[in-house]
């Protein structure tokens, strides 16, 4: 059990996005002192969430979990991105130049 509960968080640990990653990616993109949950925040996150799992599949290609959970991240960006697209042009260019999205 001890040994299971040990490589259960150490694969844990190399795909999920550490605690101070993801607090710096939140102070990098938010727009206000409080904001936590903005488009542009959980953006940024999940950006950094799908490079670090990009990374994994490409040194573990039979992981075929992980490659679902990829997708699922993929299409939630995607509907935040057009979420942002149709509500704030500016801001949707303004995040994906920053995130090196788009050109």
């Amino acid at each position: 059990l001890i040994l299971a509960e040990s490589i259960k968080t150490c694969y844990y640990s190399r795909i999920m996005l550490p605690t101070k990653k993801k607090a710096s990616i939140i102070e990098k993109h938010r727009s206000h002192p409080l904001d936590t949950g903005s488009i542009e925040v959980q953006t940024a996150i999940l950006s950094e969430e799908i490079k670090r799992l990009t990374d994994h599949l490409k040194k573990n290609p039979k992981d075929n979990h992980s490659r679902k959970g990829l997708l699922g991240m993929v299409a939630k960006r995607k509907k935040l991105f057009d979420y942002l697209k149709r509500e704030n042009a500016r801001r949707y260019n303004t995040l994906a130049k920053k995130l090196g999205l788009k050109k």
